[in-house]
Protein backbone atom coordinates (compact mmCIF):
# COMPACT_ATOMS: atom_id res chain seq x y z
CA UNK A 1 0.00 0.00 0.00
CA UNK A 2 3.07 2.56 0.79
CA UNK A 3 4.54 2.20 -2.51
CA UNK A 4 2.58 3.87 -4.50
CA UNK A 5 4.76 6.55 -5.04
CA UNK A 6 7.78 5.21 -5.45
CA UNK A 7 5.86 3.99 -8.74
CA UNK A 8 5.62 6.76 -10.24
CA UNK A 9 7.94 8.82 -12.57
CA UNK A 10 9.68 11.65 -10.92
CA UNK A 11 9.03 13.89 -13.44
CA UNK A 12 5.85 13.45 -13.12
CA UNK A 13 6.16 14.53 -9.24
CA UNK A 14 8.32 17.55 -10.18
CA UNK A 15 5.67 18.61 -12.89
CA UNK A 16 2.87 18.23 -9.78
CA UNK A 17 4.90 20.35 -7.42
CA UNK A 18 5.02 23.51 -9.86
CA UNK A 19 0.61 23.28 -10.00
CA UNK A 20 1.18 23.21 -6.22
CA UNK A 21 3.03 26.35 -6.42
CA UNK A 22 0.66 27.78 -7.89
CA UNK A 23 -2.18 26.75 -6.64
CA UNK A 24 -1.22 27.47 -2.87
CA UNK A 25 0.65 30.58 -3.15
CA UNK A 26 4.47 28.92 -2.10
CA UNK A 27 7.94 28.58 -4.12
CA UNK A 28 9.89 25.64 -3.42
CA UNK A 29 13.67 26.21 -3.35
CA UNK A 30 15.92 24.15 -5.29
CA UNK A 31 16.60 21.25 -2.46
CA UNK A 32 14.27 22.45 -0.02
CA UNK A 33 12.52 19.19 -0.27
CA UNK A 34 15.31 16.76 -0.51
CA UNK A 35 14.72 15.70 2.91
CA UNK A 36 11.06 15.10 2.15
CA UNK A 37 10.27 11.33 2.42
CA UNK A 38 6.98 11.07 2.67
CA UNK A 39 3.50 11.83 1.55
CA UNK A 40 2.47 13.26 5.44
CA UNK A 41 5.84 15.25 5.55
CA UNK A 42 5.26 16.98 2.61
CA UNK A 43 1.52 17.81 3.48
CA UNK A 44 3.28 19.48 6.90
CA UNK A 45 5.79 20.85 4.71
CA UNK A 46 3.39 22.61 3.23
CA UNK A 47 0.83 23.80 5.47
CA UNK A 48 3.92 25.04 7.39
CA UNK A 49 5.28 27.20 4.24
CA UNK A 50 1.55 28.88 3.52
CA UNK A 51 1.71 32.43 5.84
CA UNK A 52 -1.36 33.25 5.51
CA UNK A 53 -3.76 32.59 8.72
CA UNK A 54 -5.81 30.31 8.95
CA UNK A 55 -9.84 29.42 9.02
CA UNK A 56 -12.13 26.99 9.71
CA UNK A 57 -14.39 27.33 6.38
CA UNK A 58 -14.44 25.47 3.62
CA UNK A 59 -13.00 25.98 0.56
CA UNK A 60 -15.00 23.63 -1.62
CA UNK A 61 -17.82 24.99 -0.84
CA UNK A 62 -16.61 28.81 -1.36
CA UNK A 63 -15.42 28.11 -5.04
CA UNK A 64 -18.84 26.65 -5.71
CA UNK A 65 -20.74 29.44 -4.76
CA UNK A 66 -18.10 31.98 -6.08
CA UNK A 67 -18.91 29.42 -9.40
CA UNK A 68 -22.60 29.67 -9.50
CA UNK A 69 -22.04 33.75 -9.18
CA UNK A 70 -19.88 33.36 -12.44
CA UNK A 71 -22.08 30.94 -14.28
CA UNK A 72 -25.51 33.01 -13.02
CA UNK A 73 -23.37 36.69 -13.95
CA UNK A 74 -23.21 35.61 -17.40
CA UNK A 75 -26.56 33.99 -18.43
CA UNK A 76 -30.28 34.22 -17.32
CA UNK A 77 -30.13 31.36 -14.68
CA UNK A 78 -31.84 30.97 -11.47
CA UNK A 79 -28.88 30.24 -9.18
CA UNK A 80 -31.09 27.77 -7.13
CA UNK A 81 -31.31 25.78 -10.44
CA UNK A 82 -27.51 25.29 -10.06
CA UNK A 83 -25.92 21.84 -8.06
CA UNK A 84 -22.87 20.04 -8.01
CA UNK A 85 -24.50 17.88 -9.54
CA UNK A 86 -25.42 20.40 -12.80
CA UNK A 87 -24.20 19.17 -16.11
CA UNK A 88 -21.58 21.33 -17.31
CA UNK A 89 -22.93 20.30 -21.03
CA UNK A 90 -26.28 22.04 -20.12
CA UNK A 91 -24.79 25.29 -19.15
CA UNK A 92 -22.31 25.40 -21.97
CA UNK A 93 -23.85 24.77 -25.24
CA UNK A 94 -21.24 23.80 -27.66
CA UNK A 95 -21.96 26.78 -30.04
CA UNK A 96 -20.51 29.39 -27.82
CA UNK A 97 -18.91 27.00 -25.29
CA UNK A 98 -15.67 29.00 -25.49
CA UNK A 99 -16.74 32.46 -25.02
CA UNK A 100 -19.06 31.85 -22.07
CA UNK A 101 -15.99 29.81 -20.67
CA UNK A 102 -14.31 33.24 -21.03
CA UNK A 103 -16.94 34.94 -19.30
CA UNK A 104 -16.78 32.55 -16.18
CA UNK A 105 -12.79 32.85 -15.92
CA UNK A 106 -12.76 36.49 -16.19
CA UNK A 107 -15.16 37.03 -13.57
CA UNK A 108 -13.29 34.37 -11.33
CA UNK A 109 -10.05 36.08 -12.12
CA UNK A 110 -7.95 32.77 -13.37
CA UNK A 111 -8.16 29.82 -16.06
CA UNK A 112 -10.65 26.77 -15.59
CA UNK A 113 -8.60 24.60 -18.71
CA UNK A 114 -11.75 22.63 -19.32
CA UNK A 115 -11.42 22.14 -22.80
CA UNK A 116 -10.27 19.92 -25.15
CA UNK A 117 -9.68 18.97 -28.81
CA UNK A 118 -11.61 15.84 -30.22
CA UNK A 119 -9.87 12.57 -28.81
CA UNK A 120 -9.60 11.53 -32.70
CA UNK A 121 -7.30 14.40 -33.59
CA UNK A 122 -5.04 14.12 -30.56
CA UNK A 123 -4.30 10.30 -31.40
CA UNK A 124 -4.00 11.51 -35.17
CA UNK A 125 -1.34 13.96 -34.32
CA UNK A 126 0.51 11.33 -31.56
CA UNK A 127 0.74 8.86 -34.54
CA UNK A 128 2.23 11.54 -37.15
CA UNK A 129 4.58 12.90 -33.61
CA UNK A 130 5.85 8.99 -33.05
CA UNK A 131 6.00 8.88 -37.11
CA UNK A 132 8.19 11.83 -37.62
CA UNK A 133 10.40 10.27 -34.95
CA UNK A 134 11.07 6.95 -36.82
CA UNK A 135 11.11 9.25 -40.27
CA UNK A 136 14.45 10.75 -38.65
CA UNK A 137 16.21 7.47 -39.54
CA UNK A 138 15.45 7.39 -43.21
CA UNK A 139 15.20 11.22 -43.87
CA UNK A 140 16.05 14.15 -41.31
CA UNK A 141 13.92 16.22 -43.77
CA UNK A 142 10.94 14.13 -43.42
CA UNK A 143 11.20 13.35 -39.78
CA UNK A 144 11.74 17.71 -39.03
CA UNK A 145 8.60 18.16 -41.49
CA UNK A 146 6.62 15.59 -39.61
CA UNK A 147 8.01 17.16 -36.05
CA UNK A 148 6.72 20.54 -36.98
CA UNK A 149 3.41 19.32 -38.63
CA UNK A 150 2.70 17.61 -34.90
CA UNK A 151 3.50 20.44 -33.10
CA UNK A 152 1.64 22.79 -34.97
CA UNK A 153 -1.25 20.65 -35.25
CA UNK A 154 -1.15 20.14 -31.52
CA UNK A 155 -0.75 24.03 -31.00
CA UNK A 156 -4.05 24.35 -33.30
CA UNK A 157 -5.86 21.31 -31.49
CA UNK A 158 -5.45 23.47 -28.24
CA UNK A 159 -6.77 27.04 -30.11
CA UNK A 160 -9.57 25.60 -30.94
CA UNK A 161 -10.33 22.75 -28.58
CA UNK A 162 -14.50 22.60 -27.91
CA UNK A 163 -14.68 19.18 -25.76
CA UNK A 164 -15.60 19.60 -22.26
CA UNK A 165 -12.88 17.76 -20.12
CA UNK A 166 -14.89 17.44 -17.22
CA UNK A 167 -19.08 16.75 -17.04
CA UNK A 168 -20.36 18.22 -13.55
CA UNK A 169 -19.90 21.64 -11.61
CA UNK A 170 -19.01 19.79 -9.05
CA UNK A 171 -16.28 17.93 -10.90
CA UNK A 172 -14.98 21.81 -11.95
CA UNK A 173 -15.39 23.28 -8.22
CA UNK A 174 -13.02 19.69 -7.33
CA UNK A 175 -10.78 21.33 -10.23
CA UNK A 176 -10.77 24.81 -9.18
CA UNK A 177 -9.90 23.68 -5.39
CA UNK A 178 -6.94 21.74 -6.77
CA UNK A 179 -5.47 23.97 -9.17
CA UNK A 180 -6.34 27.55 -7.50
CA UNK A 181 -6.92 26.63 -4.06
CA UNK A 182 -6.17 30.84 -2.41
CA UNK A 183 -8.41 31.89 -5.23
CA UNK A 184 -10.90 29.34 -4.82
CA UNK A 185 -11.69 31.60 -1.38
CA UNK A 186 -13.94 33.90 -0.69
CA UNK A 187 -10.32 35.70 0.81
CA UNK A 188 -7.42 34.36 -0.83
CA UNK A 189 -5.31 35.73 1.92
CA UNK A 190 -6.61 32.75 4.54
CA UNK A 191 -6.37 28.72 4.10
CA UNK A 192 -7.71 26.21 6.71
CA UNK A 193 -4.66 23.99 7.30
CA UNK A 194 -7.07 21.33 7.98
CA UNK A 195 -7.88 20.91 4.88
CA UNK A 196 -4.71 20.62 2.77
CA UNK A 197 -4.17 17.25 2.95
CA UNK A 198 -7.49 15.68 1.57
CA UNK A 199 -6.65 18.91 -1.22
CA UNK A 200 -2.99 17.15 -1.65
CA UNK A 201 -4.41 13.96 -2.03
CA UNK A 202 -7.38 14.94 -4.48
CA UNK A 203 -3.80 16.19 -6.45
CA UNK A 204 -1.87 13.35 -6.49
CA UNK A 205 -5.02 10.76 -7.04
CA UNK A 206 -6.32 13.17 -10.10
CA UNK A 207 -2.54 13.85 -11.65
CA UNK A 208 -1.05 10.29 -11.19
CA UNK A 209 -3.47 8.44 -11.40
CA UNK A 210 -3.01 6.87 -7.83
CA UNK A 211 -6.14 5.67 -5.66
CA UNK A 212 -6.81 7.62 -3.12
CA UNK A 213 -7.15 4.30 -0.42
CA UNK A 214 -4.01 3.39 -1.21
CA UNK A 215 -2.18 7.36 -0.63
CA UNK A 216 -1.61 7.45 3.22
CA UNK A 217 0.41 9.62 4.81
CA UNK A 218 3.24 6.63 5.16
CA UNK A 219 3.71 6.53 1.46
CA UNK A 220 6.89 6.67 0.37
CA UNK A 221 8.34 9.08 -2.18
CA UNK A 222 11.98 7.09 -2.27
Amino acid sequence: MDDELKNIDPDDINDLLIQIEKSFGIEFGDSELFYISTFGELCDHIVGKITYDSSNDCTSQQAFYKLRDAIVSTGQIDPKSISTNSSLMDLLPKERRRVQIKKWEQRLGFELNILRPPYWLSTTLVIILLASFVGFSNSWQVGLAGLVFAIAGFWFANKIANELDIQTVGQLVRKMTRENYLKSRRNPTTFNKNEIEKVLIDCFSNDLGIDKSKLTRESRFV
